[in-house]
């Protein structure tokens, strides 16, 4: 009997192996997986491993930098020059600088009373106070809404512009930098910057100016964002606990050992020169806010972040709001940092340590490690070692230390301790839309300058109005009802691995995995059926 050719080249010491579909492929695993998995394997445990270690001694250095700061470093006010602004009656309000405040908003129909009207309620004399809002809106119908609302303050004595543009070019650095060429801007020497959603209190201004009048190196004040909807659902309390790490640890600690950190790109008062400066707004990236506050570093100037200044503001409660949201915050950090890495170093202007801090710590760490390695090591190698029980991964890295992470990370948000638990294995999915979108960044792939407006319903116009607000969610659900608009695939494929391998675990495995893997897969099931924003 002749036999047929086969389809795959096997040596002639395993062809007595059964030719059906599963034999050959447990046949081609037992060929490659000496010579090739294995040591592909342990080089991404090692791999992993190295970028764990830097995120555990970074967020190591944070928790213990903050406990200082919170123990011994003089407060903002103590370590600057602060005189609050007198009111004089002799000379008026000339002793007030001139401040412009800035509005960029684009088909904000739900908030757009929020800001204005936040803006025209601060405590300041209002021949000193300039407001412009920055309408790229394409809807005609919300275009003139927030006319009619300009119109209506200025009715009132307030000096307040609409302004609009032919396109959208360069998107909200564009509507920035436009506001700026105006000729009744060179009367202003300070900016302060809300986004739609955003609601100063009256005396935002009084307590942020005096900062940059009595310390003339001093760029920028950037205030601490509150939530109004952070209990709205499961999605927007996770929301909460990284953002309020962030604003707790990171911000804290940049602004008092280095006077450096990111411009969060709202609730924030800009001196007018250094913008200028710094070479103006640029839309290079979708992260022109972080882009602003590195150029204006790099040249001397100083940040000081205040905590206990507060603007209240509005969470994405929608997943589809979220992944948008986190596309751009992940990779525009990662192509600015592309773009700048080599600027940075050849920089003369700052210490060596202050650039290692922000190459290594602020940009390396924090916008590209963080989110690789929780994917990558996590969702993906751990995951492996499974399936090829000749790789170990040590306790240490599979367990104290992403544990530690866990709970420095934790400091931030005491009250959602609780939630510890749902809100890891949240992260660890989102690693994957983050590290796909830093990938994009880092590379300048297709999605690189994707810029999708976050979605916002309203709840900061409707916090104290219980049901208005429920008929808002209401609308909101119903637009999300569609089942397949909802579907996430790339999510789905990974509950299905992680799925496999905790089975596999569960029958020959010895470290019992399965227990995390079972309870990451829901996780990536929940996301990739895109519920996460409607569980309470």
């Amino acid at each position: 009997m002749v036999e047929s050719q086969p389809k795959f080249f096997i040596p002639e010491a395993i062809h007595g192996v059964s030719t059906d579909l599963s034999g050959q492929v447990q046949m081609i695993w037992d060929v490659i997986k000496a010579p090739l998995i294995v040591p592909m394997l342990n080089a991404g445990v090692v791999i992993c491993l190295v970028m764990a270690l830097m995120l555990f001694f970074e967020r190591l250095y944070m928790g213990i930098v903050i406990v200082l700061v919170k123990l011994f470093w003089k407060k903002p006010d103590k370590r600057y020059k602060f005189e609050p602004i007198q009111d004089d009656v002799e000379v008026g309000s000339s002793n007030y600088p001139v401040v412009l405040i800035q509005i960029p908003m684009f088909n904000e129909k739900e908030v757009y009373k929020v800001s204005i009207g936040a803006a025209c309620g601060l405590s300041w004399p209002s021949d000193r106070l300039v407001i412009q809002v920055l309408d790229d809106s394409t809807d005609p119908v919300i275009k003139q809404l927030v006319e009619m609302e300009c119109q209506r303050w200025a009715s009132k004595g307030l000096n307040i512009t609409y302004q609009i543009r032919e396109n959208r070019t360069g998107y909200k650095a564009g509507a920035l930098k436009e506001g700026l060429k105006r000729s009744y801007v060179k009367h202003c020497e300070y900016v302060a910057i809300f986004d739609a959603d955003f609601k100063p209190e009256p005396d935002f201004l009084r307590r942020a100016i005096p900062f940059l009048v009595g310390n003339p190196d001093i760029a920028l004040v950037q205030a601490r964002w509150r939530f109004v909807n952070s209990d709205e659902c499961l999605l927007t309390r996770m929301q909460e606990m990284s953002l309020d790490y962030h604003f707790t640890v990171e911000q804290e600690v940049g602004s008092a050992t280095h006077a450096f950190f990111g411009f969060n790109g709202t609730a924030g008062v800009w001196r007018l020169a250094a913008i200028s400066e710094a070479g103006g707004w640029k839309d290079r990236t979708t992260v022109e806010d972080m882009d602003l506050a590195v150029r204006a570093s790099l040249r001397g100037w100083k940040f000081v972040y205040l905590g206990d200044l507060q603007a209240k503001s509005e969470l994405p409660s929608t997943l589809r709001a979220f992944r948008f949201q986190q596309h751009r915050w992940s990779c525009g950090p990662a192509n600015l940092f592309r773009k700048m890495v080599m600027e940075i170093i050849r920089n003369k202007r700052v210490r060596f340590w202050k650039k290692v801090y922000v190459i290594y710590s602020f940009f390396f760490v924090r916008k590209i490690i963080a989110h690789m390695v929780t994917f990558f090591f996590y969702c993906v190698v751990l995951p492996l070692t499974i399936l090829v029980p000749e790789v170990h991964v040590p306790i240490w890295g599979a367990v104290y230390i992403p544990s530690i992470i866990t709970i420095l990370n934790s400091v931030g948000t005491p009250r959602s301790i609780h939630l510890l638990f749902y809100w890891i294995l949240f992260e660890n999915v989102m690693s994957l839309h983050r590290t796909k979108a830093t990938l994009i960044g880092l590379f300048e792939a297709g999605r690189v300058n994707e810029w999708v407006v976050t979605e916002k319903l309203g709840d900061s116009v409707n916090n104290n109005k219980k049901d208005a607000a429920k008929k808002t969610n209401v609308k909101a659900t119903k637009k999300r009802s569609k089942f397949f608009e909802r579907l996430n695939l790339l999510e789905l494929g990974f509950a299905a691995f992680l799925f496999i391998c905790g089975c596999y675990d569960f029958v020959h495995g010895k470290h019992n995995y399965f227990i995390y893997l079972f309870l990451q897969t829901i996780s990536f099931l929940i996301v990739g059926f895109g519920y996460v924003g409607t569980i309470v």
